[in-house]
């Protein structure tokens, strides 16, 4: 059954329909502009008692304004019995540390075994509905071979306000990451690599665009040009070996893109012990760091990398979340492993 909004337009309307509709709308009710744009191009927004299918219509103030909301419908992606770990959970959002090997989202390479698969069946019925579809709302992911915290919408109150504090960079994101040396202010080389510069504290920050490969489409690489702006701000947490082989370091991210750690921290010059696509050939020594710290770094075949902590407002209630996730079984061995020269 169809549920009704009905609306009057306030004085000096924004002369697009769609906009108008997104300023005026109750934010109670969680339609965005584009969820509008879909209404109106379907045909459930009525002004006035007549049905427009134009979002450029000019709609004068004062205009009555009918929106029919469908009940949500059952999503085409399937649910999937696979295990995950729930950190939290309530009416409206889902947070969980995703192990590794996970992809978030169906694809066409892959189609099921998703985050997004195992939470349709965990959440069942308690979805209420994204988008007009019961399927949970992402609105951030991590890398299939990352491991960590994610949080998943389960109303369209929650995604509307989920991805607004995404938009607006408020949402705290830190990872736990293991790289080939250590990053230093004292360090000439890394002063002087372009778009590198570092902040009190010995914060070591990286600001330049991130776009496709020109020839790896699968990749994103550095531009000072073109591409989407990137900022990652890292300390070290820890140091291995000598002189200073490897290293436990702590990222936060201003932006969230593509590989976004990945692609600055080999940008330094300190890739991620592991990273098959950024880690290029480089290997510890048994010197530098002792022959179970380079055995352990020559076999870590994914990246070692982990989303630790994440911060956010609840979308609904206001309240101020965080959650924190210690590092995977095989993380931890190839720290502990890297340790054990010290």
């Amino acid at each position: 059954m169809d549920h009704i909004i009905t609306i009057e337009i306030a004085d000096n309307p924004p002369p697009r329909f769609d906009k108008a509709l997104a300023r005026d709308v109750p934010q109670d009710h969680a339609l965005s502009r584009s969820r509008l744009a879909k209404l109106i191009a379907e045909g459930a927004v009525q002004v006035d008692g007549g049905v427009v299918q134009d979002p450029r219509f000019r709609v004068a103030s004062g205009a009555q304004v009918q929106i029919s909301v469908a009940t949500a419908q059952e999503s085409h992606i399937g649910p999937e019995a696979i295990p995950l770990e729930v950190v939290f959970e309530d009416a409206d959002v889902i947070v969980v540390n995703k192990p590794v090997g996970m992809v978030v989202h169906p694809a066409p390479g892959t189609p099921g075994g998703t985050l997004v698969n195992a939470l349709i069946h965990h959440c069942g019925n308690s979805l209420s509905g994204v988008g007009g579809m019961k399927r949970p709302g992402i609105v951030h992911r991590i890398d299939k071979d990352t491991s960590g915290l994610i949080v998943a919408a389960k109303s369209d109150k929650a995604h509307h306000g989920l991805a607004k504090q995404f938009a607006d960079h408020t949402v705290e994101r830190r990872y736990l990451a293991l790289c080939y040396g250590v990053p230093s202010s004292h360090d000439p080389r890394v002063r002087g690599v372009k778009g590198v510069s570092f902040e009190p504290g010995n914060i070591l920050k990286v600001q330049t665009f991130l776009g496709r490969h020109k020839t790896d489409r699968q990749k994103q690489a550095v531009s000072f040009e073109q591409g989407r702006h990137a900022v990652t701000r890292a300390r070290v947490i820890e140091s291995f070996g000598q002189p200073e082989a490897a290293g436990l370091i702590e990222c936060w991210l201003e932006t969230g893109r593509t590989h976004q750690i990945r692609v600055h921290m080999a940008h330094v010059g300190h890739a991620l012990i592991g990273d098959p696509v950024y880690g290029g050939r480089r290997k510890l020594s048994a010197q530098a760091i002792g022959d179970a710290g380079a055995d352990a770094a020559h076999g870590f075949t994914r990246q070692a990398l982990h989303a630790a902590s994440l911060g956010f407002q609840h979308p609904v209630s206001g309240e101020t979340l965080k959650f924190e996730a210690p590092l995977p079984n095989d993380m931890e061995a190839l720290h502990q492993a890297l340790a054990s020269k010290n």
